[in-house]
């Protein structure tokens, strides 16, 4: 029986891939351990936990938070709470590390339209049985947006190392990419669910995930404290 659910846990290949950057974020820890990314691996291991409790509720029924048929499967909360938990920790990330105000006011700004925009959502869907993607929408161009304006502060600025050494580099740019293209796709799915199959979204979207988490293993592997901003 074990055997048979870690076979299938491994056909989902994005779930190990979760926690093998874990095990890279923790042996690299030491070069940036004193930096605003210290929090970055217990982010990680939370998003590997998430995807593997999401995994057990749609499958296995011990898990399930619901009796109702047509609804037991139902694993959307815990992704709805996730989202929020994401965008809560890089807009602090990202708060951190842009230096200038007038970017900290439109980060603010950002943050607080994202969360809003879950808020009202409340109103409108429910959170236990579908993905808030309204909230998604806004919160990932937002995310977008805070990433153009910190790269745009970094190229007012002369770098002392290269840049492939700077593990916020690598992480802005895994973050980009996904977020550029996960509120369309994942929305997609809700609303047009035929183009979803059609076009295999599904996989388009695992493709987004183990490229964003290749992106943040590079980081990880190539990094080097001194060249951190």
């Amino acid at each position: 029986m074990a055997k048979d659910i870690l076979l299938q846990i491994l056909k989902e290949y994005y779930i190990p891939l979760y926690l093998l950057t874990w095990v890279v974020a923790m042996i690299r820890f030491k070069r940036y351990d004193d930096t605003v990314l210290k929090h970055l691996p217990i982010f990680i291991i939370y998003t590997f936990f998430t995807e593997l409790l999401g995994y057990f509720i749609k499958f296995h029924e011990d898990f399930q938070f619901f009796s109702a048929e047509g609804t037991d499967w139902h694993n959307v909360i815990i992704f709805n709470i996730y989202q929020v938990v994401v965008f809560a920790y890089f807009f602090w990330v990202y708060h951190k590390v842009c230096l200038l105000p007038e970017n900290k006011r439109r980060i603010k700004f950002l943050a607080i339209g994202t969360f809003s925009s879950y808020f009202i959502s409340l109103f409108f869907q429910d959170p236990f049985h579908v993905g808030l993607y309204y909230g998604d929408l806004v919160g990932s161009l937002s995310l977008v947006i805070v990433i153009v304006l910190y790269f745009m502060e970094k190229t007012k600025e002369t770098p002392k190392y290269p840049t492939i050494n700077n593990l916020m580099f690598w992480i802005s740019i895994g973050l980009g990419i996904f977020y550029l293209f996960f509120p369309f796709i994942y929305l997609t799915g809700y609303v047009k669910y035929e183009i979803w199959v059609e076009y295999h979204f599904q996989t388009v979207l695992s493709i987004l995930i183990v490229t964003m988490y290749i992106l943040f293993n590079i980081g990880f592997i190539f990094g080097k404290k001194k060249a951190f901003t």
